[in-house]
């Protein structure tokens, strides 16, 4: 499964959050304004959204992140899922395979993310 430019840009930013602490101070304190610093791209969030970074890196402590209670009043499933539902697929687990929402919403990421060098 290959990841998405949403997933990749996810992924730089928490690897320089890793590898900089003044860069973590600013994502946690001014999420949009440190990701655009970084990538020279503004999120589109959706009217009344919001993002909130915590830092979550103390090896000694386990963090529990709650999500939004799930609906699927207005779910709309991709190919691969409606094989999987129509299919009855199992995880290796032999348990069911649940939906959840896609992280980060579609949408919050503009058409075309800049790639981000490893420097």
């Amino acid at each position: 499964m290959e990841i998405t430019q949403e997933q990749k840009l996810y992924q730089d930013v928490v690897q320089k959050a890793w590898e900089d602490v003044e860069f973590k101070k600013e994502l946690t304190a001014n999420p949009l304004d440190a990701i655009e610093k970084l990538t020279g791209v503004r999120l589109n969030l959706p009217e009344g959204k919001r993002i909130v970074v915590r830092d979550q890196s103390d090896a000694s402590t386990v963090y529990i992140n709650i999500p939004v209670s799930a609906s699927t009043d207005d779910v709309e499933l991709n190919e691969e899922q409606l094989e999987q539902v129509a299919g009855g697929k199992i995880s290796p687990f032999n348990i069911p395979i649940i939906l959840w929402p896609m992280f980060p919403p579609e949408g919050c990421f503009p058409p075309s993310l800049p790639t981000l060098s490893t420097k």
